[in-house]
């Protein structure tokens, strides 16, 4: 469905009111509508919401992104929300290491884009990982809360997903180059939506009981550089 000029993905769903959602990193524009609602009361309901949706997308539009990584020397990368400068040497075995407000790259220098590519996400998922098993724990602990497994992979719309009947929870890779507090924040978001499906008031109520300033970290995240990657997707 095209209104004004704007793509609209319409998702008819057993429910009983529309919901209009704009999504990064790109503006996406979706419409949850009620399975037996017709296409002209969809088209009057988004035409009431025209001047928000563009609101939504020139804010998306006006964030900042990084330039295309080639992984060479002199391009910076982020870690927890710190950043570093990239510094490419060549060798026979891919590597990663720190030091001080550096990263130090191992590859082979045949190595291709992509592949530098693949090796450094990878990266990412480690110390992602590392983090999440630190950090799970102790928001269990504190909310009572217990997922029955977790993962994580490259996602371009949400920071972290929950999966209500498997109990599994499902983390942003881009999260690891977040500050570390945007992480116990999704950690803490996605353990109460096994409680509470919706953002209800209950919801809310039990992200301020737990973490009272949730609202200025989402805040943060929200307006944290995005990947070049993403704006191609």
């Amino acid at each position: 469905m095209v209104i004004s000029g704007i793509d609209i993905q319409v998702n008819r769903k057993k429910i009983k009111n529309m919901h209009l959602y704009v999504k990064p990193p790109n503006g996406t524009v979706s419409v949850s509508a009620p399975l037996n609602i017709k296409d002209d009361a969809i088209e009057r309901f988004v035409y009431t919401k025209i001047s928000w949706i563009k609101t939504q997308q020139a804010k998306f539009a006006s964030q900042l992104r990084q330039t295309e990584r080639r992984y060479v020397s002199g391009e910076t990368l982020y870690l927890w929300g710190k950043q570093y400068f990239l510094q490419v040497d060549f060798g026979n075995k891919n590597n990663i290491t720190l030091s001080g407000n550096t990263v130090l790259l191992t590859v082979r220098q045949e190595s291709t884009v992509k592949q530098r590519d693949n090796f450094v996400r990878e990266w990412y998922r480690e110390q992602l990982k590392c983090e999440i098993i630190r950090l799970l724990p102790k928001w269990e602990d504190m909310t009572g809360l217990k997922c029955d497994s977790w993962q994580t992979k490259y996602m371009t719309s949400k920071w972290g997903t929950c999966n209500l009947v498997k109990k599994k929870l499902w983390f942003n890779l881009q999260l690891a180059k977040k500050p570390i507090e945007c992480l116990e924040f999704i950690i803490l978001h996605e353990l109460i939506h096994l409680k509470v499906k919706n953002h209800n008031a209950e919801f809310t109520a039990l992200m301020d009981k737990y973490m009272p300033l949730w609202k200025e970290i989402k805040k943060k995240l929200n307006v944290q550089i995005l990947d070049y990657w993403v704006v191609k997707a």
